[in-house]
């Protein structure tokens, strides 16, 4: 992945994932579909999905900022 779309990963995947742990979003979905019985355990799967989001986020800015990135060189063998 470059630089960009992780990046971009991580700040959806933040800001969707704190959408649904802050506020009554996912809850009322999920009992407008009839699986409430699930929602005393989604702070299991979105806390820690929450912090894996936001340190892909913290990753992409610090390897924008180093400059730190992959890439292959398209020439050189056989020209």
């Amino acid at each position: 992945m470059n630089d960009k779309s992780l990046l971009k990963t991580g700040v959806i995947g933040t800001v969707v994932l704190a959408l649904c742990c802050f506020t009554p979003l996912l809850v009322g979905l999920v009992g407008i579909v009839g699986l409430s019985a699930i929602t005393g355990y989604l702070d299991y799967v979105l806390l820690p999905a929450l912090g894996f989001f936001i340190l892909l986020t913290l990753y992409a800015v610090w390897r924008r900022s180093t400059g730190r990135h992959c890439e292959t060189e398209t020439s050189g063998k056989g020209s």
